[in-house]
């Protein structure tokens, strides 16, 4: 079982793949921890990363999710393309897009610290995402719910 949590900065990714990992039992990667350090460094000057940017770190992503019979991996996946990329080296994954609205992901990120992802790119993260085709292997999942209520509907979704 691999599954990917994504959505935009702030959308509760790594806490909800946390807490979903602990319900299945197995292993949570967070792939900010895959980012090359120059990744890190233009988020955190407030500079959206390219898609040329991006490619090497959804490979590591995609490559990470193949050295794993099952994990759950935290990962923006905003764009059809990142999917796409992932899915090359782990084709089973399925995605949970975690969904609010950015009023509600504001309030979050103003609450949030000690993270290299300024408040300012929530903008640029919902105008780079591309929602879920039909025919992608994934569901969304409202945020605007207590976190054990996602990770049951996630549960039932997978069907574990």
């Amino acid at each position: 079982m691999k599954i990917v949590v994504m959505g935009v900065t702030g959308c509760g990714k790594t806490t909800v793949g946390i807490a979903l990992a602990k319900t299945l039992g197995i292993k949570f990667i967070d792939s900010d921890d895959l980012h090359p350090e120059s990744n890190k460094k233009k988020m955190s000057s407030g500079t959206p990363l390219t898609d040329a940017d991006r490619e090497p770190w959804l490979q590591e992503v995609s490559k990470t999710l193949q050295k794993h019979e099952s994990v759950v991996v935290a990962c923006s996946a905003l764009k059809k393309s990142y999917r796409s990329t992932i899915l090359s080296g782990a084709p089973t994954t399925k995605f949970v897009h975690l969904s609010g609205t950015k009023e509600l992901i504001f309030a979050r990120l103003s609450e949030r610290s000690h993270h290299f992802m300024p408040i300012g790119l929530l903008d640029s993260q919902f105008e780079t995402l591309e929602p879920l085709s039909e025919a992608e292997s994934g569901k969304v999942f409202d945020i605007n719910k207590p976190i054990e209520e996602i990770v049951h509907e996630v549960v039932l979704w997978i069907g574990r």
